[in-house]
């Protein structure tokens, strides 16, 4: 692996509380899987420009809780430390934290993988019709 991928390296990203990420109109609050999703796409964009050329990430590992509800209008920044690089496996801390307090947190895992090998295996999964 890139000697520039080592532990420490972090990243955040934020996005607003809208419509379009809330649980539902009756519970206007930022859903779990939204708030997991911007823990993971943030690792991902962390560690991106540090990868070998044709290399991306794929996720394998969540383990993540939700501890705090964040209302529409509020923005959550995800933040992911890298805390370990084993081979091609990446540890990250992750937690999410809108303008008040810490709404959640956890363990991310994500594996290096060439893409060309990687999409020519999600070729040969294709449903055969």
């Amino acid at each position: 692996m890139p000697e520039s991928l080592k532990p420490g390296l972090v990243h955040e990203m934020s996005m607003e509380v809208t419509e379009a990420n809330i649980v539902s109109q009756e519970v206007p609050v930022f859903s779990t899987p939204q708030m997991i999703a911007l823990m993971e796409r943030n690792s991902l964009t962390g560690v991106i420009p540090y990868l070998p050329q044709g290399s991306i990430t794929v996720g394998t590992l969540l383990q993540i809780r939700h501890l705090a509800a964040s209302p529409r209008g509020s923005w959550v920044t995800a933040r992911s430390e890298l805390m370990e690089v084993d081979g091609r496996r990446l540890v990250f801390q992750v937690a999410a934290f809108d303008e008040v307090e810490l709404i959640g947190d956890g363990i991310h895992e994500r594996a290096i993988v060439n893409l060309a090998r990687f999409l020519a295996k999600l070729e040969d999964r294709q449903p055969k019709p």
